[in-house]
């Protein structure tokens, strides 16, 4: 059954099915209502949940078509796999003083470290068992910083396992693994959770933006690993040294005297910087509203600009660690 939906999902929704996904997806008419401008409803039923009526704005011309996302996954799909992930996925409420240990997850990325992912493929079953073992814990019996790192951790061990599945079938990107985002891939606390599902429907209501910085998806564009596991102990100095890390080594790069080119990632989950009290939230951020943010993360010589673009996502497969 679907929560309730909130404004901002709705507008996201809208704006998907109408206009597009800002930079990434183009369209003059939204796709459920033809050659359709004037706000309209529409209806949207799925084997998961009931019929959702929803109220399309029509055309939005105020934001910007400028160009069609290319070998990537399809904007409109996985826009409909985070809206229905983040309204079906039972929300984190970790309220417990338990933690775990994740020693086994520290060896398998000492490992990907030294051998890369040929040989993290040579300890795939240890990979699997390690996510297993995440299989017997109730992250809500967690303290808050414990349960936001048991997320991370299996998040990204999740991630390690599909760019393995890619490196072993010799495919050039995470994306020719069928369902490798989408499908169940363990079952905690009685929920059968994947890839999106855990990121969407767990760690983005945590409400720090900073995971952003720490989640990879094995691919050349995306954050690189830590050498070691998140620790709730260890979590604050942990997530923000990554995201500094990430920001410095090429999440964010001069373009000219005044300008800044971000990475994707920031265009894509700008607003939850932004806005880390309404998260997940998808209301675009404004480009001035997202460097505002980013400030406390940017170094000294890339303070202080005015003007913002967007780097192209590479989704070439690569797993590697700082």
């Amino acid at each position: 059954m679907l929560s309730s939906v909130d404004r901002d999902q709705i507008d996201f929704l809208g704006l998907l099915t109408c206009v597009g996904f800002q930079e990434e997806f183009g369209g003059e008419s939204c796709t459920h209502g033809g050659e359709q401008r004037e706000p309209h409803d529409f209806e949207y039923e799925s084997k998961h949940s009931p019929t959702l009526r929803l109220r399309c704005a029509g055309k939005i011309s105020a934001v910007p078509t400028v160009s069609v996302f290319m070998n990537g996954p399809n904007p409109l799909k996985v826009a409909w796999n985070i809206f229905l992930v983040i309204n079906t996925t039972k929300r984190p409420n970790p309220t417990g003083i338990g933690s775990v240990d994740h020693s086994q997850f520290s060896d398998l990325l000492e490992m990907l470290a030294d051998g890369g992912l040929e040989a993290l493929a040579d300890r795939d079953s240890d990979l699997s068992a390690y996510i297993a073992k995440m299989n017997t814990i109730d992250p809500d019996t967690l303290s808050r910083h414990e349960a936001l790192a048991f997320w991370l951790n299996l998040y990204n061990a999740g991630a390690m396992r599909l760019a393995v599945q890619a490196h072993r079938s010799g495919s050039e990107s995470v994306l020719r693994v069928p369902g490798g985002f989408n499908r169940p891939i363990v079952e905690v606390a009685g929920e059968e959770l994947s890839l999106d599902a855990i990121e969407h429907g767990k760690l983005r209501k945590f409400g720090d933006p900073r995971i952003h910085g720490a989640l990879i998806c094995g691919s050349v564009s995306c954050p690189t690993l830590r050498r070691t596991p998140y620790t709730g102990h260890g979590l604050d100095t942990e997530l923000t040294e990554q995201m500094s890390y990430f920001v410095s080594q090429g999440g964010a790069v001069a373009d000219g005297d005044d300008a800044l080119k971000l990475s994707r990632v920031f265009l894509w989950f700008g607003a939850d910087f932004v806005r880390p009290q309404r998260m997940p939230t998808f209301l675009l951020a404004s480009k001035k509203a997202l460097l505002s943010a980013l400030e406390e993360w940017l170094p000294d010589d890339l303070s202080g600009r005015t003007r913002v673009s967007f780097q192209s996502y590479h989704w070439g497969l690569r797993c590697s660690v700082a």
